[in-house]
């Protein structure tokens, strides 16, 4: 089979908005330059469409024109390597996805243990946030919520105090391991977070999670959070004006 009408075959298999590179073809195509060359006349002539240098992707066409990629799918290189989790989509990429505000950015921030600076790709600013804790999958939603309240003064489109209704919502969704498991993860968090999470907590009546919170905390420490105390009645309690 010629290499066109392999590389061709294997992209009418991708699903529409599936990004790649050369390396998707091989090893059965061998040659390197071909490939490129071969995705480049696609790209050119409209069959495919091109994200970056060296990576292209499957359009999907409505009536609205040419949809772009999900996020995970313009970063997902930079998310996982051999099948091993190294980030995830959080910060201004996640805000929608949690329900937190209407508005959808063309920044998409990263966690990372190790972060570099921003760059662009495509229309994206990709941006790095440092994560302290050891990222799973299965801690991802959790560390996606924590990030969020850590950042709850930088959310676009709302206020504090719709954030944080919005937050106790998502908690009282949580088991009882998950809160245990949230609460944990957050022990490597700023003392403004662990606060306003033992705020929120208490709120919903999580009691059971508070102590090891209160006792991370500096008990003569003010955090200044305002619009908390609009919709949590325990915000003094753990010192949030």
């Amino acid at each position: 089979m010629k290499t066109t009408d392999y590389i061709v075959g294997t992209i009418n298999k991708f699903p529409k908005g599936y990004v790649f590179t050369y390396e998707d073809f091989l090893p059965e195509v061998k040659s390197k330059e071909a490939t490129i060359k071969s995705l480049n006349r696609m790209a050119s002539s409209g069959k495919i469409a091109k994200l970056s240098k060296g990576k292209y992707y499957k359009p999907e066409q409505t009536v609205f024109g040419t949809l772009p990629p999900e996020q995970y799918q313009i970063v997902k290189d930079l998310l996982e390597v051999n099948n091993k989790t190294i980030g995830y989509l959080t910060g201004l990429s996640i805000y929608h996805q949690l329900g937190l505000t209407t508005q959808i950015s063309n920044t998409i921030q990263i966690g990372k243990n190790e972060v570099r600076p921003a760059f662009q790709r495509d229309r994206y600013k990709i941006a790095f946030i440092r994560q302290k804790n050891t990222i799973t999958k299965d801690s991802i939603p959790h560390l996606q919520l924590l990030d969020a309240i850590k950042y709850v003064k930088k959310i676009p489109d709302t206020t504090v105090a719709k954030a944080c209704v919005r937050f106790m919502a998502i908690l009282k969704e949580k088991s009882k391991e998950e809160l245990k498991t949230i609460v944990r993860l957050s022990l490597k968090y700023p003392p403004s977070t662990r606060a306003l999470l033992g705020a929120l907590l208490q709120e919903i009546g999580a009691g059971t999670y508070l102590e090891s919170l209160q006792n991370s905390l500096n008990q003569i420490t003010k955090y200044k959070i305002e619009g908390v105390n609009q919709v949590v009645s325990s915000a003094n309690n753990w010192n949030i004006e």
